[in-house]
């Protein structure tokens, strides 16, 4: 498994090629982005886009940007457009890569992280704690996470 940044990768048609793949219109509409190279400019002036690869199969892809569906200068950075392939759940592949997302944001000198979704219980095994519902940029009721990056995590001793 190897996780990278698509700008930075070779093959780039390729890796939209399988992204064009997914039954998911996010990851079609994200593919667009890519072939048109509107990426950057559709979320916010900078976004990064990482890979999870096994060899020359996609494993899992998640971007990291200024902004994402929900328009709020306020609330920065956003992971979006995670996707795991069905063949890979399971195996927490998602997780190394958003994990991977949340340390480059750290890096940049953020402490939270966002993501807007319209799943329910999925993304607190993550680390992401709810925050409230809006209206994205299409008009659809979104719900809104947030994870605090740099916290420790205090783990109680086990009693023998």
């Amino acid at each position: 498994m190897e996780i990278f940044e698509y700008a930075s990768c070779r093959e780039k048609d390729n890796w939209i090629g399988q992204i064009e793949t997914y039954e998911w219109s996010a990851a079609r509409f994200l593919a667009s982005l890519l072939r048109e190279g509107r990426l950057t400019a559709e979320l916010g002036g900078w976004a990064k886009l990482f890979l999870l690869t096994d060899g020359d199969e996609l494993v899992s892809f998640i971007t990291l940007s200024a902004q994402d569906c929900i328009s709020d200068p306020a609330l920065t950075p956003w992971l979006g457009f995670f996707h795991t392939a069905p063949a890979y759940r399971g195996h927490r592949y998602g997780k190394l890569l958003m994990d991977h997302a949340c340390r480059v944001a750290e890096e940049m000198g953020y402490r939270t992280v966002y993501i807007a979704t319209d799943h329910v219980n999925l993304y607190e095994k993550y680390g992401f704690t709810y925050l409230e519902n809006r209206l994205d940029v299409w008009g659809t009721d979104s719900r809104i996470y947030l994870k605090r990056l740099g916290e420790i995590l205090k783990i109680a001793p086990l009693n023998d």
